[in-house]
């Protein structure tokens, strides 16, 4: 995401917003979204939803946590704003509580690399950062901190966040996380699945780099 246009991005925003939410991952406001911009972000209102998230319901933070306008930005405004002040290659996050992302963090269980498949979020396995509560500092110095090996991670009996180049691999991301935590979740029901070995790690990061999966981490 080189293009830094405000109002572009008020728009992209409130697209992929409605993308989350029509793909299952986003129910009640249970999620949100943001944007890195100079000198902050874009970040969807408190309370949002596709049914009332607009362009000027969109809330500008500055890089010091100070917001522009009348309405307040998400309470995990700071979860989001620390990322992309440790996370250079954020450009876009996406937080959500979709079902099975949430069925493993409410067990703090991480997602291992059972499938080859949880290397396209740039590691061998997917972290769950301990719980805290919502909105808190701590919380976003977790979530940050989660996400300097690998594009998404779990938050302990919370959910998921995901960071991306732009919105289509952020939100690409939230999906492919909800979809292979339901894989392992249902691999698990028979049994503990196997888990690949450093030596199949390897050879994927390899074929990775070679095709265009190495383009989404």
């Amino acid at each position: 995401m080189t293009d830094f246009d405000e109002a572009a991005l008020r728009t992209s925003l409130v697209k992929a917003y409605n993308q989350v939410e029509n793909k299952g991952l986003m129910n009640q406001s249970s999620g949100n979204l943001s944007c890195r911009l100079p000198g902050g972000m874009l970040i969807s209102c408190t309370g949002a939803s596709a049914e009332n998230l607009t362009e000027d319901r969109v809330v500008m933070v500055n890089d010091d946590g100070s917001f522009v306008g009348k309405l307040k930005p998400s309470t995990e405004w700071r979860m989001h704003l620390e990322v992309y002040r440790r996370q250079e290659k954020a450009n876009a996050v996406v937080h959500t509580h979709s079902d099975y992302c949430v069925a493993l963090a409410c067990n703090n269980l991480p997602l291992p690399g059972f499938h080859y498949m949880v290397g396209l979020f740039g590691n061998s396995s997917v972290p769950c950062v301990p719980y805290s509560v919502f909105g808190s500092q701590e919380l976003a110095n977790d979530a940050a901190e989660g996400l300097t090996d690998q594009a998404a991670c779990l938050l302990g009996s919370h959910g998921m966040i995901c960071r991306g180049g732009d919105f289509d691999i952020a939100v690409g991301h939230a999906e492919r996380l909800e979809i292979i935590c339901k894989h392992y979740v249902l691999a698990r029901s028979l049994g503990e699945p196997d888990l690949l070995t450093d030596e199949q790690w390897d050879e994927f990061f390899g074929r990775a780099q070679k095709v265009a999966y190495s383009n989404f981490i």
